[in-house]
C-alpha cells in the first residue's frame, strides 16, 4: 500500500479501540485477514521515534506511536490495579475483565464477558471472542507479520485453563475447553481420542481445535518402520478426550458465578 501518514495510522489505531474495525473477522464461516490493518499497524513502527513514556518507577521506552491505552469509567472494561497494560491499538469490549498482572498487544481483540486472567498475554493482533476465561499464566500468541497471516483465534464460549500456550495462527473453536497445561503450536499433531486419528490441518494449513472438543495434556510413542521404540520414550501430543456435554458445561459456569 501507498506510503501510510500518521494521520491515517492514528485514525485506524482509534478505529480498532472502539471495534469498528478488527484484523480478522469472520465472513461467511471463514476467518479472513484484513491485510490493510496489519498494514497499517506495521507502519506505526517506521512513523515513530522512540520517547521516554516512563511512569513512577517503571521505566518505559517505546515508539511514541505505540503508548498505553488510556481507559475510562465508561468504556465499561475492569481493568484491577497491580500491572497490567494494554497497548495502543487493543480493543477490550465492554464487560471484560483484565486482571493484574496482564497484557495485551497491539491489534488484538478481547471480547464482552471475557476474563483476562493474571500473568495472561495476548499477543499482537490476536482475536479473543466473548464470555471466554483466558486463566492464569496463560500465553495467546501474537501473529503480527506477515502481514496477510491470520492470528491466533480463540472463539466464543471457549475456556482456556491455566498456563496454556496457543500459538502461531492455531484457531480454537467455538466452546472448546483446552485444559491446564496444553500447548498447541502450528506443528502440533492433536489426537482425537473419540475417533483414534489425528486432527488434520483445515484448507490453510492451520491446526483447529474442533468445536466443543476438551483437550488435555497426553502423550504418543516414537514410532520407528511403523514400530514404537523399545526405549519407551514418548513425544507430547494433545488428546481430545470428549466433546462437551453438560457436566463439562456446568464447571465452566462456575467461573462466570465466580466473577
Amino acid at each position: 500500500m501507498d506510503e501510510v501518514t500518521l494521520q491515517r495510522f492514528n485514525e485506524v489505531m482509534d478505529a480498532l479501540e472502539r471495534g469498528e474495525i478488527r484484523v480478522a473477522e469472520k465472513v461467511d464461516g471463514q476467518w479472513k485477514v484484513n491485510r490493510w490493518v496489519k498494514e497499517v499497524i506495521l507502519s506505526g513502527f517506521k512513523l515513530g521515534a522512540i520517547k521516554d513514556m516512563s511512569e513512577g518507577q517503571f521505566p518505559f521506552f517505546d515508539k511514541d506511536t505505540f503508548p498505553v491505552r488510556q481507559f475510562k469509567a465508561g468504556d465499561g472494561v475492569r481493568i484491577v490495579p497491580g500491572g497490567s497494560s494494554i497497548r495502543r491499538g487493543a480493543y477490550l469490549a465492554p464487560g471484560s475483565i483484565v486482571m493484574p498482572p496482564a497484557y495485551v498487544n497491539v491489534g488484538a481483540y478481547v471480547g464482552e464477558g471475557t476474563m483476562v486472567d493474571s500473568h495472561v498475554t495476548i499477543g499482537s493482533c490476536a482475536q479473543v471472542g466473548r464470555n471466554i476465561h483466558i486463566s492464569a499464566s496463560t500465553q495467546i500468541g501474537g501473529v503480527l507479520e506477515p502481514a496477510g497471516a491470520l492470528p491466533t483465534i480463540i472463539e466464543d464460549g471457549a475456556f482456556v485453563g491455566g498456563n496454556c500456550g496457543i500459538y502461531e495462527g492455531t484457531i480454537v473453536e467455538e466452546g472448546a475447553v483446552i485444559a491446564s497445561g496444553v500447548i498447541i503450536t502450528s506443528s502440533t499433531a492433536i489426537f482425537d481420542a473419540t475417533t483414534g486419528t489425528f486432527i488434520k490441518r483445515n484448507a490453510d494449513g492451520r491446526i483447529v481445535v474442533p468445536r466443543g472438543a476438551v483437550v488435555v495434556s497426553g502423550s504418543k510413542p516414537i514410532v520407528r518402520d511403523g514400530k514404537p521404540l523399545e526405549s519407551g520414550v514418548h513425544l507430547y501430543c494433545p488428546v481430545i478426550v470428549k466433546y462437551r456435554d453438560e457436566k463439562t458445561a456446568g464447571s465452566v459456569h462456575l467461573e462466570d458465578m465466580l466473577r
